[in-house]
This record gives C-alpha cells, sequence and structure tokens, in this order.
C-alpha cells in the first residue's frame, strides 16, 4: 500500500486527523459515529467504508496509508484497550511524561 492512490483531497484525510486530535470529537464518533460522518463532507462511498470498517475501500478512495492505519487503531483501540503493545504505551509514557496519566484518564473516559 504505497502512496499511489494517495487522495489529499479526499475529506476522510481530515476526519481521521480530527478524530487523531480533538478527544470531544474522538468521544463524539464513539457514541455516535453516524451523525460525525453526517457532519463532514464525505461522499456516500465514504461513508459506507467507514460504516462497514472496509479498509480496502477506503484505500482505493485515496486515503492516505498512515491515516488509515491510524483509523483502524482509533476504531479497534490500541494499547491496553486492545490488549496489545507494551512498547507503545512506554513510548507515549516516554514522550508525554508527567501528562502521561492525564492522558490515559481522558483516553478511558
Amino acid at each position: 500500500m504505497a502512496l499511489d492512490r494517495f487522495n489529499p483531497l479526499l475529506r476522510t484525510n481530515d476526519l481521521v486527523q480530527d478524530l487523531k486530535w480533538d478527544t470531544e470529537l474522538r468521544k463524539r464518533f464513539e457514541s455516535d459515529e453516524q451523525r460525525v460522518l453526517a457532519d463532514y463532507p464525505l461522499t456516500d462511498e465514504e461513508r459506507t467504508a467507514i460504516s462497514t470498517r472496509d479498509y480496502r475501500a477506503l484505500h482505493e478512495l485515496g486515503l492516505h496509508p498512515y491515516l488509515l492505519s491510524q483509523l483502524a487503531r482509533l476504531v479497534h483501540g490500541n494499547g491496553e484497550k486492545a490488549g496489545t503493545s507494551d512498547a507503545a504505551t512506554a513510548l507515549i509514557r516516554s514522550l508525554l511524561g508527567d501528562e502521561f496519566e492525564t492522558y490515559m484518564a481522558e483516553r478511558d473516559e
């Protein structure tokens, strides 16, 4: 999955970036995904692919491969939520320092 299909104008790229950095939006996405999708100027194909977790379709539509993996992590969880990656948790702890506990508490709300 190289950048051969990447479409920088695909609005799903914006959605995933926003979900990645906006805790409140992420919470809304978890509780009412369809409403969040309706708030973005996505095509019907994008909405369907996100709703059905069709990552191949999202790649073919032009979602950046990095953001594709980020969406999968946001949807399916990572770290302790998915029972994986002590290494990732250690990295996050190291990078965030004193802010780590706050990050973990907000993430688990």
